[in-house]
């Protein structure tokens, strides 16, 4: 395969961030180690980026395009999807995420943050979507993950949310102080 069609290949793809096995399976017939070369190549001459060990990106990649393939299982929640959605009103810069794992990393002045969740509740997609190749918590999945992780957090407007859609995402935490404390604020509002 021709250089050009390599960087051709990569650029064509919808995906703006990739692992070198996301590299790999676009092109199955060449090595790994010449992929790591290649990526290598690309990086020096400025066509692709680094951002960490492992991970390439376009420039001008999607930031919570990142975020998801830092840690995985993960997906975008908390404080970015509830300030975005105008339940929380207080300004946070962080790309807020929920994984196996509580961490806290810098890339290129951008902070990553991800708050550990059990497993189980990380595999259940009730509230769940996929967008732009990102997994996005709604608005009614942000809430709960909230709520579940920090009991006595201030919410400035619940009134957006769907609680037909909480009522059914609801049952994959398997938390009933949880559900007292949904039941409490929905109906105090």
């Amino acid at each position: 395969m021709d250089k050009k069609d390599f960087i051709l290949e990569i650029y064509k793809d919808r995906r703006t961030v990739f692992r070198l096995s996301d590299i790999a399976m676009l092109f199955p017939e060449q090595e790994n180690k010449y992929l790591s070369d290649r990526m290598g190549y690309y990086v020096q001459t400025g066509r692709l980026l680094n951002p960490r060990k492992g991970i390439y990106a376009k420039p001008g990649f999607n930031p919570l395009e990142l975020a998801n393939i830092l840690y995985t299982p993960s997906y975008i929640s908390l404080e970015y999807i509830l300030q975005r959605a105008g339940v929380i009103f207080q300004y946070d810069s962080r790309y807020t995420s929920v994984s196996y794992l509580s961490r806290e990393v810098e890339i290129a002045g951008k902070i990553y943050s991800y708050r550990r969740i059990k497993e189980e509740i990380i595999m259940d997609t009730a509230g769940i979507i996929r967008e732009d190749n990102v997994n996005v918590a709604t608005a009614e999945r942000a809430f709960l993950d909230m709520l579940y992780l920090n009991k006595d957090f201030y919410f400035d407007n619940i009134n957006t949310l769907d609680s037909g859609l909480i009522d059914r995402i609801l049952p994959a935490y398997k938390s009933t102080a949880l559900e007292k404390r949904v039941t409490k604020l929905l109906r105090d509002g």
